[in-house]
């Protein structure tokens, strides 16, 4: 009970200080996923063994540029393509049996793209369309809530198949399948509110994210089961670390700046 109650008091504190910040302004919003972002690089870097503070630089350097300098959509185009591309290439880690061991060199560039990249496109989603969209990158962030919330609640009470039990014994595909389906109600709700997605673009951009973050939950889980460790950090008590909370969203932003990108080209 003790322990359901710190999770629930960490859990409000973390929604009211993510909400705040999208309501607050845009600079309160860029501020605090920049300093996200640098937690969980500081996290992930612990966890692969990441030697110096080079990658600090790098992501800062990054994203300075990309969130206030560069407006070049071509140049916006090869961060997102780079950024997806290592992300599909994590999958391949993800579903390969065979122990991986990573270069120095290919760790800095997982950590400058997976985690920096991921943690850039989250910044820049609202600004999508030059105005600051609050609905819209609100809306992403209850999809990925509502899917996690639902996804446990009907995994613990339906939940017989194991999804991936070599790198998360405890998901199930009911549970993920039960997860899906209540973001696709509140994709159709949300489509109320924030119009300037149709419904149906609402339906599509809920699929992908649940589809992305659920993969971008199971790659953390396994980056953790190679380093042994339960949570990737500490900060928020009950909850592990920055990157456990944003796993989901950090592997799943790119993809959905992606999509953002198609519906303002069919539009």
């Amino acid at each position: 009970m003790r322990e359901i109650l710190r999770r629930s008091i960490t859990g409000v504190i973390y929604v009211v200080l993510l909400l705040g910040t999208v309501f607050l302004s845009s600079d309160a919003f860029d501020f605090l996923f920049m300093a996200f972002g640098l937690t969980c690089l500081y996290e992930f870097k612990k966890i692969v063994r990441i030697k110096g503070y080079y990658i600090f630089v790098a992501y800062l350097a990054l994203w300075w540029a990309y969130i206030y300098l560069v407006k070049d959509s071509a140049a916006i185009t090869v961060l997102m393509l780079l950024t997806i591309t290592v992300d599909l290439a994590l999958l391949m880690f993800l579903f390969s049996d065979k122990p991986a061991k990573f270069t120095d060199f290919q760790k800095f560039v997982i950590a400058v793209f997976y985690i920096g990249g991921g943690c850039i496109f989250l910044t820049m989603i609202p600004y999508k369309e030059e105005d600051f969209a609050q609905f819209l990158i609100m809306g992403i962030f209850i999809l990925i809530w509502v899917n996690d919330t639902f996804a446990y609640l009907v995994g613990r009470t339906l939940g017989r198949t194991k999804l991936f039990p070599s790198v998360s014994p405890k998901k199930t595909i009911e549970g993920s399948i039960g997860g899906l389906i209540f973001a696709l109600v509140a994709a159709y709700i949300l489509s109320w509110y924030e119009t300037k997605l149709t419904v149906t673009q609402w339906m599509a951009m809920a699929t992908l994210i649940v589809v992305a973050g659920s993969l971008g939950d199971l790659l953390e889980s396994k980056f953790k089961r190679m380093a042994g460790v339960k949570d990737s950090g500490a900060i928020l008590p009950g909850h592990g670390g920055i990157w456990d909370r944003l796993d989901s969203l950090v592997f799943a932003a790119p993809f959905a700046y992606l999509i953002l990108n198609l519906f303002s080209y069919v539009s």
